[in-house]
């Protein structure tokens, strides 16, 4: 049975643009689905694919297998890289268990392995700005055979234990807060300013998108609802980004959460998704508010994406 709503008034509904699926995220599925029709189920996945339940649910529903060690994989399967990328170390333990790879690694997360692995040559000391324990971190670092110095937080750099003048240069995590990481950069470079890297550029184009969309979103409603997963970086920093714009701000799996305390005081809701949650989650969302209020939405307009990234060769 649903609360009474009788007396709540007509709710102002604004949708990010862009929001929801950006193109390595849609390539990383569509390798999966296609690698189940091509080779037949099972088939076996390194690590969530993306980090959304509804998506990983749907795909093992279909006859993916999702493992977190390599170990978990019997001899000669097919097996499929997620979109956050792979260490060296993974690659190889693949190799000697035979195993048939697909690789589902973003584009642009491959872009920073490449990176890395051209600063190491020449020579450098890579620092990589991102969060410690994330499976992109984990990939980039074990794609160079240094150790690199991971930066979380401007204060992480104080504690960098390279000389001023040595040969430094860093790369990103694709789904930072752009605006953190530029603070991060600018510390960086004044403390050794002949550090060498890449801007912001490493983090990703659909990242950056749905970062500026939420703070429009922010500036005009009283509440954001984040349609993510809490192991999701560019959901996490969607929310962070909206409370620091001044909106109330919730992180939320779908339509499955208790949503009716948190618009008791809401008179205009900001929703937006993070790349990896489908358009799907949006719709049901809006559908269990219809049920609680009266709603009026409104589509924002925002930058239009249309990159789309090749499938591998061999599906």
């Amino acid at each position: 049975m649903f609360k009474n709503t009788a007396n709540l008034p007509k709710l102002q509904i604004f949708l990010a643009n862009p929001r929801g699926f950006c193109a390595g995220v849609e390539r990383a599925v569509e390798i999966v689905e296609r690698t189940i029709l091509k080779y037949g189920a099972p088939v076996y996945v390194r690590h969530e694919i993306v980090h959304n339940k509804y998506v990983v649910e749907g795909l093992r529903a279909k006859g993916a297998i999702f493992v977190e060690e390599i170990s978990e994989i019997p001899e000669n399967a097919v097996t499929i890289f997620s979109a956050h990328g792979v260490s060296e170390k993974v690659e190889n333990k693949s190799k000697d268990k035979n195993l048939k790879i697909i690789d589902a690694t973003c584009p642009l997360v491959k872009k920073v392995h490449l990176q890395a692995q051209k600063f190491e040559k020449e020579g450098d000391k890579v620092i990589l700005i991102g969060h410690k324990n994330h499976p992109e971190i984990e990939g980039t670092s074990g794609r160079v055979k240094q150790e690199v110095f991971i930066v979380e937080n401007i204060s992480d750099i104080d504690n960098i234990p390279y000389e001023e003048g040595s040969e430094i240069s860093y790369v990103t995590q694709t789904t930072l807060s752009v605006d953190d990481t530029k603070n991060i950069i600018n510390k960086l470079k004044s403390k050794f300013p002949n550090i060498k890297g890449p801007e912001l550029n490493n983090i990703c184009y659909a990242t950056q998108n749905r970062q500026d969309a939420v703070k429009k979103l922010a500036i005009i409603a009283d509440t954001v609802f984040v349609i993510g997963a809490k192991n999701s970086s560019n959901s996490n920093r969607l929310k962070d980004i909206a409370e620091n714009f001044g909106a109330k701000s919730y992180l939320l799996n779908g339509e499955d959460d208790e949503i009716f305390d948190l618009l008791i005081n809401t008179k205009i809701l900001g929703i937006t998704a993070s790349a990896s949650a489908p358009e799907i989650l949006i719709e049901n969302l809006i559908n269990k508010i219809k049920i609680i209020r009266d709603i009026e939405i409104t589509n924002l307009k925002g930058i239009e994406e249309n990159i789309k990234f090749k499938i591998p060769k061999e599906l």
